[in-house]
């Protein structure tokens, strides 16, 4: 969903560091755990880690955020707001990537709704003058039913089948089939191969990209990555044809 234009941009402490994700990734797992359906797209425990890793170096200063700590001293989460400001970053070919929109990424504890509305007046306040985006899963009707009272309204375009939306799936387990790769080709992993080879790998999986080796450093210093369990495909001349 969007909101239109209203005031300019208001400044506040921008960094947000390992730590802070790391509390961030918590209230993730809580979320999965009780109420797998209100996990939002983009705060997921490996998305988060994804985003911040490989975006840090040179988006960073683009962030606002904001934790909501619980009143029980657990030093655990009630909510977590993450604002990414426009920007335009370079990617591979030389081209740029940008972005003129503000994007809110967000989580709640499930028992405390109530934190949608801080949420959504501190989104307010960090991004006036810019069209805000924010993408609520369809289950979540506590953030769906405050949006109207917000100035917010369905973006037709974003919302359709070539549009950016998230859909989560998931499966057992249990009596998974062994991979099979075609002749000549062969799996190997980051811890093989080397960051360098990694990051070509997913710039040409990606083309043009903005991945760089400060992204693929960025990620593996984030919890939590492991460069043996990040996975690629080597083809019968050593070039690396994929990766996951």
């Amino acid at each position: 969903m969007r909101k239109g234009r209203g005031e300019s941009v208001k400044d506040t402490p921008r960094y947000l560091g390992a730590a802070q994700v790391r509390l961030m990734q918590g209230l993730a797992q809580t979320v999965t755990t009780l109420r797998p359906e209100l996990l939002e797209g983009g705060a997921t425990v490996g998305e988060l880690a994804w985003i911040f890793g490989k975006d840090r170096a040179a988006l960073s200063h683009t962030w606002r955020h904001r934790l909501w700590l619980r009143a029980d001293g657990s030093g655990r989460l009630d909510a977590w707001a993450w604002v990414q400001l426009p920007y335009t970053v370079k990617r591979s070919d030389g081209s740029t990537s940008t972005s003129k929109s503000a994007n809110l990424v967000w989580q709640v504890h499930p028992d405390r709704p109530d934190r949608l509305d801080e949420i959504l007046a501190w989104y307010d306040e960090q991004a006036r003058g810019l069209e805000r985006r924010i993408v609520p899963q369809a289950p979540d009707t506590d953030m769906l039913a405050r949006l109207p009272a917000y100035g917010y309204e369905p973006d037709t375009e974003m919302g359709g089948d070539d549009g950016d939306w998230h859909m989560f799936n998931r499966r057992s387990l249990v009596n998974l089939p062994e991979p099979a790769l075609p002749p000549g080709f062969r799996f190997r992993t980051a811890a093989e191969v080397g960051p360098l080879a990694a990051t070509r790998a997913h710039v040409d999986a990606w083309h043009p990209s903005t991945f760089t080796e400060a992204s693929m450093a960025g990620v593996q210093a984030t919890w939590p990555y492991r460069d043996d369990l990040h996975v690629l495909v080597e083809a019968p001349d050593g070039t690396l044809v994929g990766s996951g």
